[in-house]
């Protein structure tokens, strides 16, 4: 046989495979329907593991594992689409419309001039920042009312995620309402007068010393973590070493320090409330979930989204303290919760996973 007659006899087959899994995904439907009538749980994973062994054991000799994934998936998206079809309408999420005019108050870390307090500027026309010296106090101020909003980082283009942001996502109760992008102009910030060549030590937050760890490893610069970078520049106003700052423009010139040097990048800014609180334009959905330790568990949960024709932006995984290296993971899709695709897969993933958490449906401003 040659290559064309080869070819012809896969597309006879996998004409074959596509009339099947039409076949397949009716009779599961039927299936659905009767447990339905009948009061009887639809999904049934012992069931599934029962095909499961059996396709396994079935499956000639290097095919094993193979077979069984492709089952898998097969099972996988009659599941999706009997969630789709049955259960679309019971879990919708209820939100109140963002209202970012008036006065607000908004709790932010740091202080004057941070990039937190600069990413405020670009979402908020009136608004009377409450300043925290601690991310958690941002959390906290939000969760018990003293604050309308929140203003945290989330992540940066030169340095990744800020894992401090995503440590307190996993212990407070909040919703993530807007999001924006802050152009980081970081300064080598100094006393006037003080030298380059008699600097001591760096002081600023753990993320902007990350994102210039290559300027202070190739100038020899030892580095100190302070709580922000606008608390780390006060801390160089008040301090008569030739220590320096790693902090905003804004921030150097409210301390009357000398820019030495400057270096960009991005930060990402959540905004975030006490309740679920959507704009009319929302298009990002943020959720976190724990999946479980067992094989294919993470291509399983992608296999949702592919279904429902949802895009994945973002995957990031955080371990779980204190457990036998547990992750939660952290997603952000496109989307909305008035959509009913997303309405859908949100229920079907609250249902059957042990952990999940909507974090919030926005738009970045």
């Amino acid at each position: 046989m040659d290559l064309q007659e080869l070819r012809n006899e896969i597309n006879d087959i996998d004409s074959q495979l596509q009339e099947l899994f039409n076949k397949r995904m009716q009779i599961s439907f039927k299936v659905a329907e009767y447990k339905i009538a009948n009061n009887m749980p639809v999904f049934q994973s012992k069931r599934e593991n029962e095909i499961l062994d059996h396709v396994t054991e079935s499956s000639p000799k290097g095919l094993e594992s193979a077979s069984r994934v492709f089952f898998q998936n097969i099972m996988d998206i009659s599941k999706c689409r009997q969630y789709q079809e049955f259960f679309a309408d019971s879990d919708k999420i209820g939100y109140k419309k963002l209202d970012l005019t008036g006065h607000k108050t908004v709790a932010v870390p740091g202080t004057v001039g941070s990039y937190s307090h600069i990413a405020c500027k670009q979402i908020f026309s009136d608004f009377e920042p409450m300043f925290f010296e601690d991310f958690e106090d941002v959390f906290s101020s939000v969760e018990n009312g003293s604050a309308d909003f929140g203003i945290l980082p989330i992540a940066n283009s030169t340095a990744g995620s800020v894992g401090q942001t995503y440590e307190l996502m996993k212990k407070h109760d909040f919703k993530i309402c807007a999001a924006t992008k802050v152009k980081i102009s970081h300064c080598l910030a100094v006393k006037k007068g003080t030298r380059f060549e008699d600097i001591k030590i760096v002081y600023s937050h753990e993320q902007a010393l990350s994102q210039c760890s290559e300027f202070l490893s190739q100038n020899g610069l030892k580095s100190h973590k302070y709580a922000n970078t606008a608390l780390a520049a006060c801390y160089i106003k008040e301090s008569n070493e030739p220590y320096a700052a790693i902090c905003s423009e804004a921030c150097a010139q409210q301390n009357d320090l000398e820019i030495l040097n400057a270096a960009e990048n991005y930060t990402k800014f959540i905004l975030i409330s006490k309740e679920t609180l959507c704009s009319e334009n929302a298009d990002i959905v943020s959720v976190s979930l724990a999946l479980p330790h067992t094989s294919s568990a993470l291509y399983r949960l992608l296999t949702k989204f592919s279904v429902a024709g949802l895009n994945l932006s973002m995957i990031e995984s955080r371990p779980i303290a204190n457990t036998d290296f547990d992750v939660v993971f952290y997603l952000d899709f496109e989307g909305a919760i008035t959509s009913p695709d997303v309405a859908k897969l949100m229920s079907e993933l609250n249902s059957e996973l042990s952990y999940f958490k909507f974090l919030g449906n926005y738009e970045e401003i």
